[in-house]
């Protein structure tokens, strides 16, 4: 854990919740037989670390990542969680080909749990790049819902996004319709989700990227206006325990964060992570100014450009849940939760009318969107004419 992972597990502690619990997650795993979706990443190998601790019989890993698979095994290896010796095997995989149908119906699971999403804004550039993201977080959804409909895990966990909470961007919408198409299973058998914040220097994240600029003498570059809610990695993989066996069937859970208190500038954590690795930041004007900075000439001074938002999806701050939904946040220490009402919401209709509009060569990202908003009527997208690529 690095000095900024610190100064966030400072903000809030999982640990009460889960010794409460501790009893409850035992019946819930220990012999158990796991399936993880997207378990390479950040999130889903924390979560497997945490599963792992209460010994389950089987654990399977699934994600496109091969080389994320490969340093998950080692990592795992490495470590005493596969001590015990539980069947556990990886699978280099995509959600929506045919060869998952097998390893899904090649057992009956306990608990079904599923991190594979598009997660960056980043990733709605254009009608193709908002097409892949539909197919992987909205038609990978509902695929796994349906093979869970004809073969029930006791639990079903999916990952969101504190984005799906008032959604100004396609990926935060998307995930908002992920939720009710996961609700409307809610009395066919026991489902939940999670929103959370970012975590901290996970793979692909601005934070993470600011370890990959230092490395390679790179300017760093970031967003003055704009703050987030932060959790670590550790802490990721204890909220989705936690929100996969706590709690009743279609709860959305989040974390006990202060919306004023705890959301953080990435300006600030630029500054001191600078500053933390024995550098003097230096404030540039312009991505010109940054790139043509003579790294050689001053070895202890950094140059960071720092920029006013102007691409699409993006608001200055998160939050988890809104004012019309039906929230609790006294129930347990470290969490809150959202009571959802009951939903009722055709897949086949869903896929049809995206279907329609992807196989359309006319049609555009608009056309996506106004898709999307018929299923999410709060979708407010904001659309600036930019978008992340075009930044540093």
């Amino acid at each position: 854990m690095n000095q900024f992972e610190k100064v966030f597990y400072k903000k809030i502690s999982f640990n009460k919740d889960i010794s409460i619990n501790k009893n409850l997650l035992s019946i819930k795993i220990f012999d158990k037989k796991i399936l993880i979706i997207g378990g390479a990443g950040t999130i889903g190998s924390s979560y497997a670390k945490q599963v792992l601790k209460f010994k389950p019989s089987k654990i399977t890993v699934v994600d496109i990542n091969e080389n994320g698979l490969t340093e998950l095994t080692r990592d795992l290896r490495s470590s005493n969680l596969l001590d015990y010796n539980p069947e556990y095997i990886t699978y280099p995989v995509n959600l929506l080909s045919d060869t998952f149908d097998k390893i899904f119906n090649s057992d009956n699971w306990d608990t079904v749990a599923n991190f594979s999403a598009h997660k960056h804004v980043r990733s709605e550039k254009d009608k193709i790049s908002v097409e892949a993201l539909i197919k992987n977080n909205v038609y990978g959804a509902i695929k796994l819902l349906n093979l869970c409909d004809a073969n029930p895990p006791k639990h079903f966990f999916s990952v969101s996004t504190d984005k799906a909470a008032n959604p100004v961007n396609i990926m935060g919408a998307s995930k908002s319709l992920m939720e009710k198409l996961i609700l409307s299973k809610k009395y066919k058998f026991r489902v939940s989700t999670a929103r959370f914040a970012n975590v901290a220097f996970s793979n692909g994240s601005l934070l993470d990227g600011f370890i990959y600029r230092l490395q390679k003498k790179q300017p760093l570059s970031c967003p003055e206006d704009i703050k987030r809610f932060f959790v670590t990695p550790e802490q990721s993989g204890q909220i989705c325990l936690l929100a996969t066996f706590l709690g009743e069937t279609g709860n959305i859970f989040f974390p006990k964060l202060d919306f004023h208190k705890d959301q953080i500038y990435f300006k600030e954590i630029a500054l001191d992570f600078l500053k933390d690795n024995g550098f003097e930041p230096k404030l540039v004007q312009s991505e010109k100014e940054a790139k043509e900075f003579n790294f050689d000439k001053y070895p202890n001074i950094y140059p960071i450009y720092f920029f006013k938002t102007d691409t699409s999806g993006e608001k200055v701050y998160e939050e988890f849940y809104t004012e019309e939904e039906d929230y609790e946040i006294n129930k347990y220490d470290s969490l809150g939760f959202i009571n959802t009402p009951e939903i009722e919401i055709s897949f086949d209709n869903v896929e049809a009318d995206f279907e329609r509009i992807f196989k359309n060569p006319n049609s555009n990202k608009l056309d996506i969107i106004n898709i999307i908003k018929k299923y999410v009527p709060d979708f407010m997208h904001i659309e600036t004419g930019k978008h992340l690529d075009q930044k540093m």
